[in-house]
């Protein structure tokens, strides 16, 4: 039995070693990932061996997964070629590095193993989820989320743009009168202008401390990075001008306010780089910049987090301040956590406390709607989750009723 043994196993590994790459294999991987959705990887193997082999495959992830084991099993038939799919969810922005795919083989005899290194070392970058921006470009066409018990207001003043010089016709304003053209073609003109339908609308993200609290795997920055890259998406596609900044101690990563092709690259690039600095934010620099470098009327989409009154009433005057030249709608969010306390079944004091103290933090955001409201300043309450499509569904109603 030794002697039989012992000649499978020279014959198993003459089976596996004659040909010097039996087993080929290709990975596609995308050009870059989208944080905080599924992105896909294939991985397409091909036998070239004479008998159908068994392999196992470990496919060296990049550390931020945390999958140090990382296999498949399959089995495949000569001359065939088996692809094989899976998909991966990165929870934060930053640079990825796949490693090899190492694949162990055997024969139908299972006696010995040959280990092929195949696929060369990837680096990919992580952007701000930029799969979901076709989902949300429906909404860009169609309002029937807000479209329904909206009233339009009408504006005080008009922002118009010059369009051309014509001869004046019964019926047209006096008011437009172009004197010196009159004057040269010695008969009445005018000046013809349209209405200006780009209006500046700018993202402004929080990267203090308190954006730094974890939901399903992100942090609020995230979201927030992501609904910004979605919403300026919009923005754009609605024929306004999409820009966007942040802010912590000092204002960094500003893009100006542009409608142009190479906009959604600039935002995404500068969405990129965002990371917090752990530091309290300071909403007098916000506002001292912003004063001094946005002089139209803009909407300004604040992401930012208030956990209770007080937090708001520290900031409360610097939002004011900005709402007197702009419209202002401030984007926090929900404690989902405190969804499971308030619903938790009490079986002693301490979860009545719990519940308790659950619902006292969640009439806190209720308040602090309201005291926003208050000073016309508008507002979005949402879950993490819902944070991108609850912003663009505000985004709409905005424009629709016509307040900025």
């Amino acid at each position: 039995m030794f002697l039989v043994i012992t000649i499978l196993v020279f014959i198993d590994g003459f089976l596996l070693y004659k040909s010097e790459k039996a087993i080929v294999l290709e990975r596609f991987l995308p050009e870059r990932l989208s944080n905080g959705d599924q992105n896909t990887i294939a991985v397409i193997i091909k036998n070239k061996y004479g008998f159908t082999v068994f392999l196992s495959i470990i496919e060296e992830l990049p550390f931020q997964f945390q999958k140090h084991n990382f296999t498949f099993t399959t089995s495949i038939k000569s001359k065939e070629e088996k692809k094989i799919q899976y998909n991966l969810k990165p929870t934060e922005r930053g640079i990825y590095n796949f490693g090899n795919v190492n694949i162990y083989t055997n024969s139908p005899l299972q006696l010995v193993t040959r280990k092929y290194v195949l696929a060369d070392e990837t680096v990919l970058k992580c952007y701000p989820s930029f799969l979901k921006l076709r989902e949300f470009d429906f909404k860009a066409f169609t309002n029937s989320a807000v479209s329904y018990g909206t009233k339009k207001i009408r504006r005080i003043g008009h922002s118009l743009e010059f369009e051309q010089i014509k001869e004046y016709v019964s019926g047209d304003d006096i008011r437009t009168l172009n004197w010196k053209a009159t004057a040269k073609r010695n008969q009445l003109m005018i000046n013809q202008y349209v209405e200006e339908k780009s209006q500046p609308v700018y993202s402004i993200i929080d990267k203090g401390r308190a954006m730094q609290m974890h939901f399903n795997g992100l942090t609020l920055l995230d979201y927030a990075v992501n609904a910004t890259l979605a919403i300026s998406n919009v923005v754009l596609r609605k024929q306004d001008k999409a820009g966007m900044l942040s802010f912590s101690t000092k204002l960094e990563d500003w893009v100006v306010a542009e409608r142009r092709n190479a906009q959604m690259n600039l935002i995404s690039e500068a969405l990129y780089n965002i990371k917090t600095d752990f530091s309290e934010s300071d909403f007098s620099t916000l506002y001292t910049v912003v004063k001094r470098k946005i002089t139209h009327r803009s909407l300004l989409i604040l992401y930012t987090n208030f956990e209770t009154m007080d937090g708001l009433n520290r900031q409360l005057s610097y939002l004011r301040a900005l709402a007197k030249n702009h419209l202002v709608l401030v984007v926090f969010f929900e404690n989902t956590a405190l969804d499971t306390l308030k619903n938790l079944q009490t079986k002693n004091i301490q979860d009545v406390y719990d519940t308790i103290i659950a619902e006292k933090f969640m009439y806190e955001k209720k308040r602090i709607v309201n005291e926003l409201k208050k000073y016309g300043i508008q507002s979005v309450l949402t879950k993490p989750e819902n944070l991108t499509g609850d912003t663009i569904n505000k985004y709409l109603e905005l424009k629709t009723r016509g307040l900025f």
